[in-house]
Parts: C-alpha cells; structure tokens; sequence
C-alpha cells in the first residue's frame, strides 16, 4: 500500500488493458455493424477494414504507452539491486574559437 500511495507502483497500465478492451468491442461491433448492415460493397469493404485493423492498431498503440511503464519498471529493479543512483553526466566541453 505504501508503493501505492508514494507513487512507485504505477497503476495506469491496468487502466491501458481496460481501455483495449473497451476499444477493440467497439470496433468488432462496428465492423460487424458496417459489414453486415451496409448497403454498398464499400460499406462492407469499410466495415470488414474496421473489424480487421481497428483491433490491432489500438493493440499497437497500447503496447507502445505500456512499454514506457515497463522500461520504469525495469530501471527502477536495476537501481533497487545496485543500490545507486545514475551519476550526473559531465557538462559538455566548453566550446572555444579556435578551429582545427
């Protein structure tokens, strides 16, 4: 409860699966809406599209906002295993003039 509540147990990505789910019913029913109620061979067309890629672009989309939870994930392991904290990087060289 104290990861919870100090925001180190993220729980975004179970709303991420609710919301797939939510958004691949809605294209299965409206593909299947427009491929079997439409009334020109494009509407069908359309609707079959929508029944076919609409569920899989949303897969894609959600697993590209899941893969920043688990890379948080995976960094915050490393750094309860080694105990340290990422040092600061070096400023960069200052830049002078003078040309090689």
């Amino acid at each position: 409860m104290n990861d919870f509540l100090s925001f180190r147990r993220m729980i975004t990505p179970i709303f991420i699966q609710v919301i797939f789910w939510t958004f691949v019913l809605i294209f299965v029913l409206g593909g299947l809406v427009g491929l079997l109620g439409g009334d020109t061979g494009g509407e069908r067309f359309y609707g079959l599209l929508v029944l076919l890629l609409g569920p899989l672009i949303v897969r894609v989309y959600c697993e590209i906002v899941i893969i920043f939870f688990r890379m948080n994930e995976t960094l915050t392991d490393i750094r309860d295993r080694t105990g340290t904290v990422a040092p600061t990087p070096p400023p960069p060289p200052a830049v002078t003039g003078e040309t090689l």
